[in-house]
């Protein structure tokens, strides 16, 4: 079962945000999917956000390509630690592309119901990021 719920995330990582394939989020999330993440938390949910979330970052971000670095999985819980890395080119949240390359790293966890996902909390080192595209200070 594990095996099956971690090819699911790897789908997610592989098709969807590397491959850009959007659709496929519909053969993945469930109905009723959700997903938190505290750096966007006005989230609705349902498919439709997890596609237009994607979509929004990859505006921000057109060469967005996601490493898998970690990914385990026990009972119905997937675990995932990435590294996302892009150049800012487009809208980040009202931000003005800076034309930045960024590595950001992150980790989520996946709830899966039923062969679908159903929920994906996320944690992003958004400071990090800031840091990177010359918003905030680095110490």
């Amino acid at each position: 079962m594990s095996e099956a719920n971690k090819n699911l995330v790897r789908r997610l990582m592989e098709e969807a945000w590397n491959g850009r394939n959007l659709d496929v989020i519909d053969e993945l999330c469930s109905a009723s999917f959700t997903m938190v993440d505290p750096s966007a938390p006005h989230l609705a949910p349902g498919p439709g956000a997890a596609k237009a979330y994607i979509a929004s970052m990859v505006a921000a971000f057109p060469d967005l390509q996601i490493t898998v670095q970690d990914l385990f999985g026990e009972g119905d819980r997937v675990s995932l630690r990435w590294c996302a890395e892009g150049t800012h080119q487009g809208q980040l949240n009202g931000m003005a592309p800076t034309h930045r390359r960024v590595c950001v790293s992150g980790q989520a966890i996946y709830r899966i119901v039923d062969g679908m996902i159903e929920e994906d909390w996320i944690i992003v080192d958004t400071y990090g990021m800031l840091q990177q595209l010359g918003v905030l200070p680095v110490n």
